[in-house]
């Protein structure tokens, strides 16, 4: 790569990788981020690579390898360009089919286009798919379009025109003022406003002055930034850099979480193309200024997250938070002015520049501007990333994009904002999603994981299971933390064992404002947020667990038994085989029948029996296996 050394020199190598372009080429673009590597992605790369080696198509075909453009639920996804025919599930079977009727012959390869159960009808392009017509994606949209490791590929969609505008045209303080006008908040939580922040970094005395990228994406279910780190790291790459030389950084970092190998080998390519072009490093592009990047790859605490636990990290300590009482802008990294924002946030800046202020905050509610990407799994059809303007209702976002819920099952509620979020009950779900209608709700925006619980998951159970996983992940260091959700979890998990008592309610309300109070930082202040919701959104089902001792999801293991309908049982023994504690047995009638005595619920039976022919019942513990069974089968509460 040669090294450009002005603004005129990068315009004129993306007039060069433009025109050498031959448009007669086909491209063959095929997701490669993280879930469709499970999938299988890696084979569908090598064998459209040995098929057209095979035909001697190397000139006529191109293989892109790509970052994740969203629908994970249908990888391995497979784009043919032009027109752009969207294929989906593909699997190394099917890559001599696509290559022989689609790129030679221009016929469709219809089973893996996307079907859209509501209509009947298949879609041939992204804007035909009713998952992507509904979005507004702005940030992820190019992420099927460029290869992570050919920074030649950013650059001819416009990549790098935001940074030579900054260093041609514009002076730091007119930079911070157009994020300021933008209305842009943090996407990693907290939703402070951006500009505010950068304002206060350029304005802390001392020097040297640092840029942080925050890749360290724990929240179970979330991947937006993974996706984005992954798929596109030049994005994120351009919106640092503008964002060093408007606070007068020239060194910047890029933590990225331990588990998200693919992103750091993926952000280092970006920093050494960038680097090798002149785009890092000394006199960037004859402007006279100088910024560099590392990774610096964390060791897996969930708590680094946190700005402050982060910053600790990057200078080799553990992770753990510092109080706040002094803000990272003015004292963070090795005690200078630090700036921290999420992958999010740094990717919407080359996008505010190239487009402004007043476009951008055109978008969205009156104090949450831009789009958003969520990360929306669980009970729904359609899972995968999402992006869309903020202000979009949770039942726009579930059923038109999402598809609605799974087998027919009742939509429960949604739980957004990670695991200090809370779980929403379906009465909210026209709830436009911003940062304060969501804290409204007793839940948050957070990084933007949104979870679709459906009629059979327990609201108790779930929090239970937040609790455990904050309690786990808690560093440790203020006590309202760490003991406040050791307490909770061991009364969680005796309300969700029948062991609850009705005095439980009134202590985690206590334990939480304890903790909400005096917690060291926002993992214990914001843990008790899947508790309290619960509690609010879903008294009965508490009440139904203390006082009746039963589970109505049939989701609490302890609170559960299972029966045999003789009549749907097709005598296979498999249940009897498979039972650990050997509580099932044959009668007279040669029928099976389960001893509730014996029985530890441990569900064996319930997952190998293929004719499904045993059932829950939410039964007490203290009951007999006739008495159990008996009212199970006539549908009566035990």
């Amino acid at each position: 790569m040669a090294r450009l050394t002005s603004i005129q020199d990068l315009e004129i190598l993306r007039d060069e990788i433009e025109r050498k372009k031959d448009p007669k080429r086909k491209e063959v673009a095929i997701c490669t981020g993280t879930g469709c590597l499970g999938l299988g992605a890696r084979k569908v790369v090598s064998t459209f690579e040995r098929e057209v080696e095979k035909r001697g198509l190397e000139k006529e075909i191109h293989i892109k390898e790509t970052g994740c453009p969203g629908f994970c639920e249908k990888g391995t996804l497979v784009v043919v360009y032009p027109p752009g025919i969207y294929y989906m599930g593909v699997s190394p079977d099917d890559v001599p089919e696509i290559v022989a009727n689609t790129i030679l012959k221009g016929e469709l390869v219809s089973r893996l286009l996307y079907l859209d159960p509501a209509t009947g009808q298949k879609a041939i392009l992204e804007e035909d798919i009713p998952f992507y017509n509904h979005q507004m994606r702005l940030l992820i949209k190019n992420n099927i379009k460029v290869n992570p490791k050919n920074i030649y590929d950013y650059i001819a969609l416009g990549g790098y025109a935001a940074l030579t505008r900054v260093l041609s045209q514009m002076t730091a303080l007119e930079v911070i003022e157009e994020i300021k006008k933008s209305g842009l908040r943090g996407r990693g939580g907290g939703g402070f406003p951006t500009g505010k922040k950068w304002e206060s970094t350029a304005l802390a005395p001392g020097q040297p002055k640092y840029v942080i990228v925050n890749c360290d994406e724990g929240d179970p279910g979330a991947f937006m930034d993974r996706a984005l780190m992954e798929g596109n790291p030049h994005s994120v790459l351009e919106g640092l850099i503008i964002g060093a030389y408007a606070v007068g950084a020239h060194t910047g970092y890029i933590y990225v979480r331990m588990e998200y190998p693919l992103a750091v080998e993926n952000a280092n390519f970006a920093l050494h193309q960038a680097r090798e072009l002149g785009l890092l490093g000394e006199n960037i592009l004859g402007s006279g200024f100088d910024f560099d990047v590392s990774v610096h790859r964390g060791a897996g605490a969930f708590v680094s997250g946190e700005s402050t636990a982060l910053m600790n990290a990057l200078e080799g300590k553990v992770g753990e938070p510092r109080p706040k009482y002094v803000h990272t802008s003015e004292c963070g990294v090795w005690n200078r002015p630090s700036l921290l924002n999420n992958v999010e946030t740094w990717a919407n800046i080359p996008l505010i520049i190239n487009r402004g202020s007043k476009w951008f905050s055109a978008i969205g509610t009156e104090k949450s501007k831009g789009t958003k990407i969520f990360s929306l799994v669980g009970k729904v059809n359609n899972t995968g990333l999402v992006e869309v303007p903020m202000g979009m209702s949770l039942a726009d976002i579930i059923y038109k994009i999402g598809g609605g819920i799974p087998d027919g099952k009742k939509l429960k509620g949604v739980q957004t904002g990670g695991p200090s979020g809370g779980i929403i009950p379906a009465r909210h779900l026209q709830t436009p999603v911003d940062f304060d209608e969501l804290t409204r709700l007793g839940s948050m925006m957070g990084s933007g994981s949104i979870i679709v619980i459906d009629e059979d998951t327990c609201a108790v159970d779930l929090a239970r299971y937040f609790v455990d996983f904050l309690c786990d992940e808690s560093c440790g260091k203020c006590l309202p933390c760490r003991e406040g959700l050791k307490q909770m979890r061991d009364i969680l998990d005796g309300i969700v064992s029948g062991k609850g008592h009705e005095g439980d309610l009134q202590i985690l309300k206590e334990i939480a404002n304890l903790m909400r109070k005096t917690s060291l930082c926002a993992l214990g202040r914001t843990a008790v947020n899947p508790v309290l919701s619960t509690m609010a959104h879903f008294p009965d089902e508490y009440a139904a667990h203390i006082i009746e001792k039963r589970c109505p999801s049939l989701a609490c293991k302890a609170l559960v038994s299972y029966y045999i309908e003789p009549k749907v049982c097709i005598g296979c023994g498999l249940c009897k085989k498979d039972c650990p504690q050997g509580a099932i047995k044959e009668d007279e009638a040669g029928i099976c029948v389960i001893d509730q005595s014996l029985c530890t619920r441990c569900g064996i039976c319930f997952d190998v029996c293929s004719s499904k022919a045993i059932a829950k019942a939410s039964c007490g513990l203290s009951q007999s296996s006739s008495t159990t069974c008996a009212k199970a089968k006539r549908g009566e509460k035990a």
